[in-house]
């Protein structure tokens, strides 16, 4: 097996979720590595060694290696255009690829102040105007690829593709956090919590010990 993905912690690491999600959704056979991160200087030194970026996720492939949740994902789909990464029509494939985009440079506030964290206990926590402005955006993002390219299925094109993995950690922030969100949303969030590739990830993130201090504290 010449594909080895290193991720960090299930529990806390958003972005080594999204390639995974979607590397096993597609039945993209690959080799796991873990390096827990903010664990120390020698776990940093061990990204290092493979990622010249010093982050995970990264992909390396024989020669290759590739950094960064999205470009792995472009990699994987030019790798194996069969596997159904992105929509087959153009306009949805399109459509998929920007608002994945939009979720790579986006949403700060809730990134920050939603952080992922699969083992808190689902509780709300008082949030910026401008992390509410993210939620909202989130929710306008998934109704309205719901409602023009997910009729063939429960996920935002119809199928499971790259779209779906990018906004995966979205979805457990929102349940963690007890977002309140509509009806639409929510079933979009229950066929996600389902599928077995996310549950899977969950089931080991939730079989974590390593705590991170920094993401306790809410």
């Amino acid at each position: 097996m010449n594909l080895t993905l290193y991720i960090g912690n299930k529990n806390y690491s958003s972005w080594s979720f999204r390639p995974w999600l979607a590397m096993k959704a597609a039945n993209i056979a690959f080799r796991e590595v873990l390096i827990p991160i903010y664990a120390g200087a020698d776990d940093k030194q061990r990204i290092l060694d493979v990622s010249p970026a010093g982050k995970v996720p990264v992909l390396t492939d024989g020669d290759v290696t590739v950094w960064d949740s999205i470009a792995i994902i472009e990699y994987l789909a030019e790798k194996f255009p069969g596997a159904g990464l992105w929509p087959k029509d153009t306009a949805a494939r399109a459509h998929a690829r920007a608002i994945s985009a939009e979720m790579h440079g986006g949403f700060g506030a809730l990134r920050r102040e939603c952080g992922m964290n699969i083992h808190r206990p689902i509780r709300p926590k008082a949030l910026s105007d401008e992390a509410r402005e993210n939620i909202a955006r989130v929710q306008e993002i998934w109704t309205g690829c719901r409602a023009r390219y997910g009729q063939a299925g429960p996920f935002l094109f119809g199928a499971f593709t790259a779209a779906d993995a990018m906004y995966a950690p979205v979805v457990h922030r929102f349940r963690t956090y007890a977002i309140e969100v509509s009806q639409p949303v929510r079933a979009y969030m229950e066929a996600m919590l389902a599928h077995p590739a996310f549950a899977e990830w969950t089931e080991q993130a939730l079989a974590e010990t390593l705590v991170i201090e920094r993401f306790e504290a809410d």
